[in-house]
Formats: structure tokens, C-alpha cells, sequence
């Protein structure tokens, strides 16, 4: 039997909350040159999270969950990190870096990051270091 996945967490460059997202809204709409969450851009339109992300996600046959930058550092101390950035949770709580911010924020399309994504689950996984907080 294989052995479980660990959980990927996806951090949005963007702080959580309704006002918030209503800011984040109106910036997109007004300047989506200088948004400056990629994941946010091309993963919600004006109603929520795009169907077809939503699917993809769920097919990934693994735990997903979504954070806003003030939850990762609410819940994993991490502030001052580049984002937006997706992370693996290793066993012990800690984070290691699975799709960074580099990577991230040269997304442009909706299918650019799931072909990045679906590459990236089909990839080797990175031995982790056990002393530090975020892998690199």
C-alpha cells in the first residue's frame, strides 16, 4: 500500500477576511498589472474559485488546503516569505517549499499552473532538511 501523501497548502499573497477580498476584487478589476497574488489572479474570477481549479484540485488525490498570507503566519509562524508559494506539510507540522514564489508568480494562465502543478505531483520529491522550518 502506498504510502500517504503529504498535504499541499497553497498561500495566497493576500491577507484573508470579506474586506479584504473585496479590495483584492476591486484591485484585479482596476489594475490587474500590479495585483500582486499570481495564484489569486488566475485561480478566482468575480464569483469565487474558477470551476475548473476547484476540479483539478480535487483530482489531485491528496489533501490540498488554501491560506491566506495572515493564516500562514497565524498558524505556521512564517512571515516575511516570498508568496504566493505552495508548500508540502511534512509530518512534524513543518512546512517545505513545494512550488515557489519564483515560480508562482511567472503564472499567467489558469492552464500554465495546472500544467505546472501536474508536473510537479509527478516529479520526485525533495529530500527535506529536519532542522529547517521551510525546505529551499
Amino acid at each position: 500500500m502506498p504510502a500517504e501523501r503529504p498535504p499541499l497548502i497553497f498561500v495566497y499573497n493576500a491577507d484573508g477576511g470579506a474586506l479584504n477580498g473585496l479590495k483584492d476584487l476591486w484591485h484585479k478589476a482596476v489594475s490587474p498589472q500590479t495585483y500582486a497574488c499570481s495564484l489569486c489572479a488566475v485561480t478566482y474570477g468575480p464569483l469565487g474559485m474558477r470551476r475548473e481549479w476547484r476540479d483539478f484540485v480535487r483530482g489531485l488525490g491528496r489533501e490540498v488546503r488554501f491560506l491566506h498570507r495572515d493564516k500562514l503566519a497565524a498558524e505556521f509562524g512564517l512571515r516575511d516569505v516570498p508568496l504566493p508559494a505552495a508548500y508540502e506539510q511534512r509530518p512534524d507540522g513543518t512546512l517545505g517549499e513545494w512550488l515557489p514564489a519564483s515560480e508562482l508568480r511567472a503564472v499567467t494562465t489558469l492552464d500554465e499552473l495546472m500544467r505546472r502543478v501536474a508536473e510537479r505531483t509527478q516529479a520526485p520529491q525533495p529530500m527535506f532538511s529536519p532542522t529547517s522550518k521551510v525546505a529551499r
